[in-house]
């Protein structure tokens, strides 16, 4: 199937090309602007590339290429109905995407479930990898935060699956409730958020990775294992400290598994940041990666 262009997208707000991945279990969408030293942006739930519109077209203005992917089930990806939804099964295919364009030197970033998904990239390619930019996400298993532990049970049972499947619970309310100023998110913004999942069965990735946040623990560990391959890489964490999920305790394991890394931390953003405080995540992504590019 193409690229899904079943729902309006603002082209003021989002104006890139769309580029066309044919992964073995459906069509991925994904942006490729500007030439220069790579950056790759890796998105997590319930969002898609969109998220990042004012990071790329900002980094790209700085004289850098930037790929942002889809993932399969996601913004314009295709709705492959039979495709697998785990994030073990959103690392393979971005892995393969990445590998079919042969890109190296990569500014890698990450957000939410896009840690342990474009991690897993990392892990597995280290030679490709030129420095981490790593906020508001984890990499381990999540098994002892209670709260976390405790949705994601509640979420994987049929009450779970009717929530997410039909009142679009996730981009609906999880996504709002990821804004310490929701006055950042205006209806028009959110409605790009809601536009990909119009129906229950478009719904189902959004589910699968709400049960995966404690259904893939064993695949989280192997990913922790081996975290120590990365640490020689130049390495920012950039974080929404306003995050009731991904908050403080979070940005604290990170420091112990990389103390090197340098920490930028956005006080008054929540798990949003990248649309909350879009010209400061998109200047500190940009400075991070000029300043890898130049060393």
């Amino acid at each position: 199937m193409p690229i899904d262009r079943s729902f309006p997208v603002d082209a003021s707000l989002y104006p890139f090309a769309e580029h066309a991945f044919e992964s073995a279990d459906g069509t991925m969408h994904y942006v490729d602007e500007g030439s220069g030293p790579l950056v790759v942006l890796v998105h997590g739930t319930p969002v898609w590339s969109f998220v990042y519109r004012a990071q790329i077209a900002a980094v790209v203005e700085r004289g850098f290429r930037v790929i942002a992917p889809d993932h399969l089930g996601f913004g314009r990806s295709e709705k492959a109905p039979d495709a697998g939804y785990s994030p073990q099964d959103h690392a393979r295919r971005l892995e393969a995407l990445l590998l079919s364009l042969n890109v190296c030197d990569i500014t890698l970033v990450v957000h939410d479930f896009g840690g342990p998904i474009g991690l897993h990239f990392a892990l597995d390619n280290v030679d490709r990898i030129a420095g981490l930019v790593i906020m508001n996400t984890w990499c381990w298993p999540l098994t002892n935060d209670a709260r976390i532990a405790r949705a994601s049970r509640l979420l994987s049972g049929s009450f779970g699956r009717w929530l997410y499947t039909r009142l679009n619970a996730s981009p609906r309310w999880l996504i709002p409730a990821g804004f310490a100023d929701r006055t950042k998110l205006t209806p028009h913004l959110h409605a790009h958020y809601l536009a990909p999942f119009p129906t229950p069965s478009s719904r189902l990735p959004l589910w699968q990775l709400a049960r995966d946040l404690i259904d893939s623990s064993a695949w989280y560990a192997q990913l922790q294992e081996r975290l120590a391959k990365l640490k020689h890489l130049p390495i920012l964490l950039l974080w929404g400290m306003q995050d009731t999920a991904f908050g403080h305790v979070y940005v604290r394991r990170w420091r112990t598994i990389f103390p090197e890394a340098e920490l930028a931390t956005l006080e008054t953003a929540s798990h949003f940041l990248q649309d909350e405080r879009p010209e400061i995540v998109s200047r500190a992504i940009g400075d991070f990666a000029a300043g890898i590019s130049r060393a």
